[in-house]
């Protein structure tokens, strides 16, 4: 009854199966667009329940299509209560996405209500997830601009085969972008003709006590890709760990990559 509500609170027309043999098919109103016409957002063509201000991009815009934010492995409340406690740079940063997915390890509702105010949240089940909520499932399936994008938290062991990582998480659905958490160590790669993205943890980053950390984001239209981890600065005394690493994805084809800002050698442009 309390998934029915949510959804039907929020997407009345979006079909949710409760056995994932399917794919969800989300039509999302742009950062760009919502710019523009200045509404709030649309998942599955209706109006999220918390409306937000467009602010600033995080980073420059790569297209107009839709914005996904990624994050992970929050483990909140701990010694904050909420990733706004760390600083604006977490929120800076949703506040620029159409649609969040969550990564596991949230380990507490209130996570995903904080993140709901800047967009619509969609989060895999951790091992530290013991409550349930309609927006979380042990993985998650969805298409987004033609992009077919599987979610769980464990992608162990990360540097299978994509072939056995599908057959292995997500019974051998045919995906282009295999999102994971649990390890806090960002990843970002693309082989098997797939890209494989983990954000590390925005808190938590390489299992270090709390500091700012890591995020992803997805810029998705059809036939172009382009993911990013992004690095959210230094917290006071405690030095953020991870990398920033890009990529681009253009009929099927990686043509673009960099680490830390530099450009790296496409050796394998068809995948």
């Amino acid at each position: 009854a309390a998934e029915r509500s949510w959804f039907a609170m929020r997407c009345p027309r979006l079909r949710r199966p409760s056995v994932w043999t399917g794919t969800i098919r989300l039509r999302i109103t742009s950062t760009r667009a919502r710019a523009r016409q200045i509404r709030p957002p649309v998942f599955g063509g209706c109006v999220a329940a918390h409306p937000r201000r467009v602010a600033r991009r995080a980073t420059a815009s790569y297209g107009a299509g839709v914005r996904v934010g990624l994050i992970s492995d929050t483990h909140l409340p701990s010694l904050i209560r909420h990733l706004g406690e760390l600083g604006p740079e977490v929120g800076e940063f949703l506040s620029t996405v159409d649609l969040i997915l969550h990564g596991g390890d949230v380990s507490a509702r209130s996570v995903l209500d904080w993140c709901e105010q800047f967009a619509p949240v969609i989060a895999a089940r951790g091992n530290h997830d013991i409550f349930d909520d309609p927006r979380m499932e042990p993985r998650q399936l969805l298409e987004l601009e033609g992009w077919r994008i599987g979610m769980t938290h464990s992608l162990w062991p990360e540097r299978a085969p994509v072939t056995e990582l599908r057959d292995r998480h997500f019974d051998g659905a045919a995906l282009d972008i295999l999102i994971c958490g649990d390890t806090h160590v960002e990843r970002l790669e693309h082989r098997d003709g797939a890209v494989i993205v983990n954000s590390g943890s925005p808190n938590l980053p390489h299992n270090k006590e709390t500091r700012l950390g890591t995020v992803g984001l997805l810029e998705l239209e059809p036939g172009r890709l382009r993911a990013e981890i992004i690095t959210l600065g230094h917290t006071e005394g405690a030095t953020n760990p991870g990398t920033a690493r890009h990529l681009e994805i253009e009929g099927g084809r990686l043509v673009a990559a960099s680490r830390d800002g530099v450009p790296l050698p496409v050796t394998d442009p068809a995948g």
